[in-house]
């Protein structure tokens, strides 16, 4: 089957043409694309009674540590059987093109699609499910994990090898700040960024949701390329309604083809 090519909007070409430096800001719809259930989608299995607001809180960590590991190494093997997707893979190409410009990403997930495509300028905002790391002295785990199976609805988690504490997944709960230093990060590449591409995302969670606002009081050019109208839409200087596989591997084959 022939992939689907989608025209690229004149506007957004010739920022992508002229840009030294961009930052792709990429939400749960990026990832959607590959599989991946997003975070407020409803659960499955035995998961189905409960919102994921209310396992991905401190609060539910404390109340019940079994209950809460089991749901996220459930999401962690969610993830591990999935693949990056065309938009993904796109980023990546574009960021090794030589001459081209420098191209970042920027994430809301907690996934690792973005490395696995190939990108290696990645910030992760809140977190992520592979960095698993101690609830008290918060080292770095990279001890074994548990494997969970159909109708694992408790599981108990490792055992810090530094002070004892339990292991808990390495995101950032609903109630927890952004990690400051990667938020800088995010910060950083935007105020300096020519193009900020904001891919998937709905624009509804803070502090995250302010980048766009960010970059544009910058001075960057901010396109967002999303099917559906989000809370973002009115920030954007250019608004393109596609998905993000069909829409990033357009953009960058357009800008090497514009480049000569």
């Amino acid at each position: 089957m022939t992939p689907v090519r989608s025209i690229v909007p004149d506007a957004v070409a010739a920022a992508a043409r002229s840009a030294t430096r961009v930052v792709v800001l990429s939400g749960a719809g990026m990832s959607a694309e590959s599989g991946v259930p997003t975070f407020r989608d409803a659960q499955t299995g035995l998961w189905e009674r409960f919102a994921a607001e209310d396992l991905a809180t401190m609060d539910a960590w404390r109340r019940d540590r079994a209950f809460v590991m089991a749901w996220y190494l459930w999401r962690f093997g969610l993830v591990a059987e999935v693949e990056p997707h065309a938009g993904h893979v796109a980023i990546a190409r574009w960021a090794r093109v030589l001459g081209g410009p420098r191209v970042s990403v920027v994430t809301q997930n907690v996934d690792d699609l973005h490395e696995r495509a190939g990108s290696a300028d990645v910030v992760h905002l809140h977190g992520a499910l592979a960095n698993w790391r101690c609830e008290d002295c918060g080292a770095p785990y990279e001890g074994g994990l548990p494997t969970v199976g159909e109708g694992t609805d408790r599981v108990e988690p490792p055992r810090c090898p530094e002070c004892g504490a339990a292991v808990r997944p390495g995101v950032v709960w609903f109630g927890e700040p952004l990690p400051l230093v990667e938020w800088q990060q995010a910060v950083g590449l935007v105020e300096h960024a020519d193009l900020v591409l904001v891919v998937g995302t709905s624009g509804i969670v803070h502090p995250a949701a302010g980048v766009p606002a960010i970059a544009r009081g910058s001075g960057a050019v901010v396109v967002e390329v999303n099917p559906l109208e989000t809370e973002v839409s009115h920030t954007a200087d250019h608004v393109w309604r596609e998905t993000a596989a069909v829409a990033l591997p357009a953009l960058v084959d357009s800008s090497r083809e514009d480049a000569g």
